[in-house]
């Protein structure tokens, strides 16, 4: 029998095994080993006439049906996203009342130090700084998602969803560490068995949004979207999943064709989250940010205010600064997408070393704290809701910062994929951004 014979008897036998169970092949191979092991177990092990159902056996009913699962799935991440935005805002708007305060002490100081420390340092840094507190809320509400074991519930649900792309629920793990941090999910890679497998969620992993970007969506979201900002930075969310999706079914259908490997978990019993335990893992996720804050950041916005205020006479943050010369030079490549301005060009620029910096480097540019930044975007950029959300979209695609990259490298101890990585997601971010503008602007009659 030939190889084509054989493949076609296969096709076949699974297309029959579909139609007499109603389920694909590996959700009926599966049910078939675990009841030929339950028949096993019965007749080896005692148990309670009575087996006694447990809490945990209660909720999956609810939460892992094949039905309802991905709904209530996508109806918990709404709901966190909208917690973090709404309990946030009192909290950002103390800091920003501080760092407002501090930057008009530093411009007292007069000269060019005192133009560092207002424009440069404290307007940078503390556009950043200032969403400290949804960032940390949203690694609270992920730290009691996995510690009360519905993570885990989470992974089991998306695996039939995962198989359709050609991953398998194991993938899903990764994908969710990128919430956090795009680094610890393409490190956690490794444990995905399938070669295929593996490089697929890694190459797809920076499209999930890191905490990195939420000072983004945050921003433009709360400026432009002020009556459904939570349901922006949602749909942001939901955009870099579909990315993920959509880029995952392409790789395995061309570059990385094959059989998707096996996922079997066992599923914790829920639990009760400890303060102490959220603590911990708040704060082991938060710490970079700060640390990134204190080092990336703060160095990135002070080579943009010595990049905007030169040459010595110029004009600060001008078209005749070296920062405006970079900006112009890129700028173009914007302009379909709905912001074509050097400024806007600059900070995507930056960002590629930190997306935390985007924020940090038009706080600089326009120097003004993160309370006026959005109002500048208005009046001197001429913004839109419609052009905020291209923005917002492209930055969550285009390329992810260096230190993912450098991660990519060291993973696949190879050249070709993180260059891979940085031309395929900045091109879908690019085509993403126009379409996004370009319709809207149509369909607006703009």
């Amino acid at each position: 029998m030939s190889q084509e014979e054989i493949i076609q008897a296969r096709n076949k036998s699974l297309t029959h095994l579909k139609h007499i169970f109603g389920d694909d092949s590996e959700t009926v191979i599966a049910g078939e080993r675990y009841g030929f092991i339950g028949g096993l177990l019965k007749d080896t092990l005692k148990k309670p006439r009575v087996e006694k159902v447990t809490t945990s056996d209660k909720i999956d009913k609810v939460l892992v049906n094949r039905w309802a699962g991905i709904p209530i799935f996508l109806g918990i991440m709404y709901g966190m996203f909208q917690f973090v935005f709404a309990a946030s805002v009192p909290l950002m708007d103390l800091i920003d009342t501080g760092f407002g305060y501090l930057a008009e002490q530093a411009s007292v100081i007069g000269g060019w130090a005192g133009s560092l420390l207002s424009d440069g340092i404290i307007s940078g840094v503390g556009s950043v700084l200032i969403f400290v507190p949804p960032i940390f809320l949203l690694f609270v509400a992920i730290s009691v998602l996995e510690d009360c074991g519905y993570l885990a519930r989470a992974a089991f649900v998306m695996d039939r969803a995962m198989h359709k792309i050609g991953l398998h629920g194991r993938s899903f793990i990764p994908l969710m560490l990128g919430f956090g941090c795009t680094i610890p999910a393409v490190m956690a890679c490794r444990t995905i068995e399938n070669p295929r497998d593996r490089l697929t969620t890694m190459l797809v992993s920076p499209f999930i949004s890191c905490g990195a970007r939420l000072p983004i969506f945050v921003l433009l979201a709360g400026v432009f979207f002020t009556a459904h900002a939570g349901l922006v930075v949602f749909a942001m969310y939901m955009i870099g999943i579909g990315a993920a999706i959509f880029s995952a079914w392409l790789f395995r259908k061309t570059l990385f064709r094959g059989e998707s490997g096996h996922f079997v978990m066992e599923l914790p019993p829920y639990r009760l989250p400890t303060p102490t335990g959220v603590a911990v893992h708040m704060w082991e996720r938060g710490r970079l940010f700060l640390r990134r804050a204190g080092t990336v950041i703060f160095g990135v916005v002070v080579l943009v205010w010595v990049l905007a205020s030169m040459p010595w006479g110029v004009e600060y943050a001008s078209t005749g600064s070296w920062l405006g010369h970079l900006g112009s030079f890129f700028a173009p490549v914007f302009i379909p997408c709905g912001f074509g301005e050097w400024q806007a060009a600059a900070s995507l620029v930056f960002g590629f070393l930190a997306k935390e910096v985007v924020v940090g480097s038009m706080g600089a540019i326009f120097a003004v704290e993160e309370g006026a930044l959005g109002s500048a975007l208005m009046a001197q950029l001429g913004w839109t809701p419609l052009i905020a959300f291209a923005f917002m979209v492209f930055s969550l695609l285009y390329v992810p910062c260096v230190a993912t990259i450098g991660t990519i490298r060291s993973e696949t101890n190879s050249r070709k994929w993180p260059w891979f990585s940085i031309a395929y997601s900045t091109g879908v971010a690019w085509i993403a951004a126009t379409l996004i503008y370009q319709i809207g602007r149509v369909a607006i009659g703009g």
